[in-house]
């Protein structure tokens, strides 16, 4: 990964002609560069958003490196963030106001798919686009966004906190309560206690499973889970690995596993854990072919498998409302702020793991 920096513009007073600053990752030289670039216009039924903090996810970091494919020749990263109303585009209704505070949701529909064209929303789409990949995204200081995709943020609610929700708290969150339909005294396991996998076991206790136990190889990562609610922190090396499940939850095995590793050894171990009629999500993506049991245990045990990909704006909604409210706190969720300049290193420091960072935040 190449980087570079440019200068600074001032952004004050918007014109048609003003400039912006963004970091943009060009395809062809592998390049991320902070540069200027115009600011965009909002359309109807769009709002230009004054973004104030962005996330560095790991799908940013393998957009930077070449290992998660855009479509566009050169791309703005960047899907976590949240910030201010800047300026509304025509046909947006009165609920929103220049200054509202707002999260933005990560995903748009392609509107050109079968389920779009009969008016099918966001969770109808057949081909959804993701945000700082299929089109721009907020690693800039604007960023155009429909007005469906904005989420009102009220005071009180830290926005840097509202910013992870887009994606490092939105996508665990609907993986539990969506994809595993995860039920109160339930049996937990998660494979990968990172930046998505400690916000899965923090919202798992919420929702009041039982046991939820924490695999990963980093002994600072099995040492940070029970700090977020994990009743045990397991190796998934440990040759007494399946006997420490069995013990944990009294011989029947796991009710629900999330995978956010999402390689060959990890959704074989974590199918191989669950109880008859357990549910396996899988949320990390590899590029590798996936290995099942013989057809013969799959229909002994009847396990559900699924994938599972981000969150909806209701989500997004649910989860503001959980902070607003004192029933979740997020406050130790982000790991360091950094300066815009500092992005590239912030795309280091998360892709090497340095300091076992939860999710570092980019500060406009």
């Amino acid at each position: 990964m190449k980087t570079d920096t440019g200068t600074r513009t001032a952004t004050a007073h918007l014109t048609p002609t003003s400039t912006m600053r963004a970091a943009r990752y060009t395809k062809a030289t592998g390049m991320l560069a902070v540069m200027d670039v115009p600011v965009p216009e909002p359309g109807p039924g769009e709002v230009l958003v004054k973004i104030a903090f962005c996330g560095i996810c790991l799908t940013d970091v393998h957009v930077v490196e070449g290992r998660v494919q855009t479509p566009l020749d050169v791309v703005t990263p960047g899907h976590e963030s949240a910030g201010t109303i800047e300026r509304r585009g025509p046909d947006v209704p009165e609920i929103w106001a220049v200054g509202d505070r707002v999260a933005i949701y990560s995903a748009r529909r392609d509107g050109v798919c079968a389920a779009c064209i009969i008016g099918g929303d966001a969770e109808q789409c057949l081909n959804l686009q993701v945000m700082g990949v299929d089109y721009d995204g907020a690693w800039a200081e604007f960023v155009v966004a429909p007005h469906t995709a904005l989420v009102a943020v009220p005071e009180g609610v830290p926005l840097e906190q509202a910013a992870i929700m887009a994606d490092a708290v939105g996508t665990p969150y609907a993986a539990l309560t969506d994809s595993a339909a995860l039920r109160p005294g339930e049996s937990v396991g998660v494979w990968g206690a990172g930046g998505l996998g400690v916000h899965a076991i923090q919202l798992a206790r919420a929702i009041g499973a039982s046991p939820i136990i924490a695999v990963d190889t980093l002994d600072a990562a099995r040492t940070r889970a029970p700090e977020f609610g994990a009743d045990a922190a397991l190796d998934p090396r440990a040759p007494d690995f399946a006997q420490r499940i069995g013990e944990l939850t009294q011989s029947r095995g796991l009710d629900v596993a999330l995978d956010f590793v999402g390689a060959p050894p990890t959704v074989s171990q974590a199918e191989a854990s669950l109880t008859r009629f357990g549910r396996l999500v899988i949320v990390g993506s590899t590029s590798a072919p996936l290995e099942l049991p013989s057809s013969r245990d799959l229909v002994r045990r009847q396990p559900v498998i699924r994938g599972h990909l981000g969150y909806f704006s209701r989500h997004l909604r649910a989860l503001v409302g959980l902070v607003h409210s004192r029933r979740l706190d997020l406050s130790r969720s982000i790991t360091d702020l950094l300066d815009f300049d500092e992005v590239a290193e912030g795309v280091r420091r998360l892709d090497q793991k340095l300091g076992n960072p939860i999710r570092l935040v980019i500060r406009m």
